[in-house]
């Protein structure tokens, strides 16, 4: 059943369509293309909710006259013919219902936000770069597992197959809500492949999970960017190390860095490296607000600090624990091959479990 909240907010969205349509075509909003933009994906985001909302007054209507013909028919063939016309008409009810209320569900657009993802090898050395490879390759094979699109943004590599820096994006449902949690230190602890006394050795790799704004989410001025082109360095082939395509963007009002070098592409490299930005942008901002709302932070597994040790690895013992939870498990091949659910689901319900408290 809709609750009686989201009823009342259909109402103020079917206005606001309304509205919506008297804006899209005034000419001197069409003249201005980012406020155009703005309103545009409102309305496409508003526009499923509505239909989906006439579809579900209809299917009332339809249930209405079922359940009459229930009460007044004595012919058990058309009865039967109008009971299972019923519980279809149940079943789509349920399933309307289900996707207006998660549409009114505050966290449920951020929950399907894309990602990009950013690793780098941490204390360690070698074996860090080799470990920093080693989740990569674990985020790869749990995208594949539930259908999400991986996308290489930037890949740095060490020596021996290692990797001293990786940045790619992930899309597709309920990524932001799965991976968000990502964020921070992941440990180490193995025997390396270049170690012949067969010492354990402690390494780490740093994960960071950021939310990706579409373009009309944050609007950034081109006056405050300083962009710099200059050869590619690296494996990539004769045409990356011949030409200016690498591509360095500086964000001058928060001094924001972002290089990117995958593409032959001068182009493309900008394209990419402005995702990577306006990611991080959004970060700082969603940092500085909950700098500001800390009390909101007790409603939050951990502190989300990068700084902090949030996973140890331990492959003796076959062992993966998350500190933020104290949650174990010992089936570590299966987690380096991306069976990361167990993991997350824990993570999840202690989130939702100390809301509950709050």
């Amino acid at each position: 059943m809709l609750k009686a909240s989201n009823l009342r907010k259909l109402g103020e969205a079917k206005k606001r369509l309304t509205e919506l349509q008297e804006k899209l075509a005034d000419v001197h909003v069409i003249a201005d293309q980012n406020a155009y933009q703005k309103l545009a994906k409102e309305f496409s985001d508003l526009s499923p909710v509505i239909e989906d909302h006439l579809h579900y007054e209809k299917l009332i209507s339809q249930i209405e006259e079922v359940r009459h013909i229930l009460e007044v028919e004595k012919d058990p063939d058309l009865r039967q013919m109008a009971e299972l016309e019923r519980v279809d008409l149940d079943q789509r009810m349920l399933e309307i219902e289900s996707r207006i209320n998660e549409f009114f569900n505050p966290e449920s657009k951020e929950n399907d936000r894309n990602v990009i993802m950013e690793i780098r090898a941490g204390t360690g050395g070698l074996e860090a770069s080799l470990f920093a490879n080693d989740l990569f390759r674990m985020y790869n094979r749990y995208a594949a597992s539930r259908k999400w699109k991986v996308e290489s943004i930037a890949f740095s590599e060490s020596e021996n197959g290692g990797v001293k820096e990786v940045i790619f994006s992930v899309s597709g449902k309920k990524v932001w809500q799965r991976l968000k949690r990502e964020s921070g230190t992941h440990r180490v602890q193995r025997v390396p492949a270049t170690e012949a006394s067969g010492r354990i050795h402690t390494s780490a790799a740093t994960v960071a999970v950021l939310s990706e704004p579409e373009e009309v989410d944050l609007f950034i001025d081109v006056k405050d960017l300083k962009i710099d082109v200059y050869r590619a360095s690296g494996p990539g082939g004769q045409g990356v190390n011949t030409a200016d395509s690498a591509v360095r963007i500086t964000h001058l009002p928060t001094n924001t860095v972002v290089t990117c070098q995958d593409e032959r592409s001068q182009l493309k490299n900008k394209i990419k490296g402005m995702r990577v930005l306006r990611a991080r942008l959004l970060d700082l901002m969603q940092q500085e607000k909950e700098q500001k709302e800390a009390a909101a932070r007790k409603a939050q597994v951990g502190s989300g600090d990068r700084s902090e040790k949030i996973r140890t690895y331990n492959f003796p013992d076959h062992r993966v624990t998350d500190h933020r939870i104290g949650f174990t498990t010992h089936q570590l091949p299966a987690v380096m091959e991306g069976a990361l659910d167990d993991l997350i689901d824990a993570l999840l319900k202690a989130e939702e479990d100390s809301r509950d408290l709050a």
